[in-house]
């Protein structure tokens, strides 16, 4: 989670444009020739896609609900509406522009109850603080966090099918300090809470259920547990890592005493390094072989309810690319001492100064963190063989990069402002659907260009290029089996934000600083 400052006040939404030219060597399509708004040069760069050659299985593409939607769920319809559109709709304009990201996951946030300790809380923010479903004598009121849970309906009425509850702190009633976050960087639950806890957070999940009708697929009972949590920035706690496994299984003694099938998500690392190095935090690293290696203490691999991934934040390893890469290919090594076991992507949102690329302060609505974000996606599915990966805050009222929706900073109305982020997101959520299985996909060495490839379950073609340069480049996709047919462009630029273009039958432009999302049927 992020410390972010204050809002500044909105600017206008950008207006679709741009239309691109697309090629499939092996596809036919019958489709006019759009042409680029500038001249692409030779040579034309060949990339070839090897659909015998797999990695892994895409489970989902997500955000959550922290911290806005608690008041945006509550303002007025057509607003809410339109913004559960941008997030979770797989509908089409009238222009063949999508609707919206078409999210497979929704993150909801359990509350500690800070927000009816008001200013005792001592999280100066009050828009970080969250109400609990627990009330003081121990009973439940589910009326409360009602704006996050008309986004939870929200979502699944336009078919988002992944949901994952998160809680960042007990409930106060349970914590060490009576407080949602921790005093001078000590865990904030002591031992004989555990099973407490654990019980409280299925009765949520049961509680859920009643009133929505969603079950969760997923829980993550802790969250980035290596940082201090100890300023009142927001809720949190830290923990070490054999307190992670005390939580968890008292989790999931009460997930099965209460007949859920929610599976347990462990253990959102703060730092992709603490999956496998202690990363200067004794006793709270090395989580892939403590909680996975039969030979620990704190294994969790032998609970029934566990999911056998294992998740962590991209957070301060983005920069540069190379070394991006690096760290991620050691996650996947790491990983793959464990068989089966796979990697979440989280959270993530820019945040830092990612070594004098790009810094996370100041909102910015342009291309330009849209691309570094599609560089980020692009380097944990590739490098890391990400299986999921989620967004941080869907909505945002901050001056800071952390936003795929914008919003004034206002309880009950006020203006929203989609990012180009949103849409870069959108070049991978909303056409890699839950099931897909990443192809090998190589281009030409040399032009910047970076390209991953996806089978959908009904055989859609998916692939994703990424051209950051200030060239157009002109590329020609070349199938090792299969031919294309009905294929599909999508365009983020500075002046399209997934915008439809035509295919072209001769050979495909990305466009200098844009995002494109080729969509075809994959015949053998």
């Amino acid at each position: 989670m992020l410390l972010i400052s204050a809002i500044r006040k909105h600017v206008t939404r950008w207006l679709l444009a741009g239309s691109l030219p697309l090629l499939f060597s092996s596809c036919q399509t019958g489709l006019s020739t759009s042409s680029s708004s500038k001249s692409v040069s030779d040579p034309i760069i060949t990339i070839r896609v090897d659909p015998a050659k797999t990695y892994q299985t895409m489970e989902h593409f997500g955000a959550s609900d922290a911290w806005a939607c608690q008041f945006v769920g509550q303002w007025p319809d057509v607003k809410r509406n339109a913004i559960a559109d941008l997030l979770f709709s797989r509908d089409f304009l009238p222009s063949g522009q999508p609707k919206g990201i078409g999210l497979s996951l929704w993150r909801f946030n359990i509350g500690a109850g800070t927000a009816e300790q008001g200013t005792d809380s001592g999280i100066r923010d009050e828009w970080r603080r969250a109400e609990s479903f627990l009330n003081p004598d121990g009973t439940y009121n589910w009326n409360k966090q009602a704006g996050q849970v008309w986004f939870l309906q929200a979502a699944k009425q336009r078919g988002v099918e992944n949901f994952l509850a998160f809680p960042n702190s007990p409930p106060v009633a349970y914590t060490a300090n009576g407080k949602g976050y921790a005093s001078n960087k000590i865990p904030n639950l002591n031992p004989d809470q555990f099973d407490r806890y654990g019980h409280y957070m299925s009765s949520v999940l049961k509680g859920l259920r009643t009133k929505t009708g969603i079950t969760f697929n997923y829980i993550s009972p802790v969250n980035e547990p290596q940082w201090d949590w100890s300023d009142g920035g927001q809720e949190g706690s830290p923990f070490y890592n054999n307190q992670i496994a005390g939580i968890t299984r008292a989790l999931s003694n009460a997930l099965l005493v209460d007949q859920l099938p929610t599976k347990i998500n462990v253990a959102e690392a703060g730092q992709l390094e603490f999956l496998y190095a202690d990363h200067n935090r004794q006793g709270k690293g090395q989580q892939a072989r403590a909680f996975f290696d039969k030979t620990s203490p704190d294994y969790l691999g032998d609970l029934p309810n566990l999911t056998r991934s294992i998740s962590a934040h991209s957070y301060f390893t983005t920069s540069p690319y190379d070394k991006a890469a690096d760290i991620r290919k050691t996650v996947l090594n790491s990983l793959n001492k464990t068989p089966g076991l796979s990697y979440w992507m989280s959270e993530y949102c820019i945040l830092g100064d990612n070594g004098g690329e790009i810094n996370g302060s100041g909102k910015e609505l342009g291309i330009d963190p849209a691309l570094y974000v599609a560089k980020v996606i692009h380097t944990d599915l590739v490098n890391a063989n990400a299986s999921a990966w989620h967004w941080w805050l869907a909505i945002s009222p901050y001056n800071y990069k952390d936003g795929l929706i914008y919003i004034d900073k206002s309880k009950t109305d006020g203006r929203y402002q989609p990012s180009k982020m949103l849409w870069a997101l959108g070049h991978y959520s909303r056409f890699i659907r839950p099931g897909a299985v990443r192809l090998d996909a190589t281009p030409e060495s040399g032009n910047g260009l970076l390209v991953s490839a996806y089978k959908n379950t009904d055989s859609k073609l998916v692939i994703v290029a990424i051209n950051p340069t200030n060239n157009d480049l002109a590329v020609k996709p070349s199938l090792l089996s299969g031919r294309l047919s009905n294929v599909r462009q999508y365009v983020t630029s500075a002046t399209a934000d997934l915008t439809p273009a035509t295919p072209n039958a001769n050979r495909t432009s990305i466009p200098a600083r844009s995002i494109v999302t080729l969509v075809g049927d994959l015949n053998s």
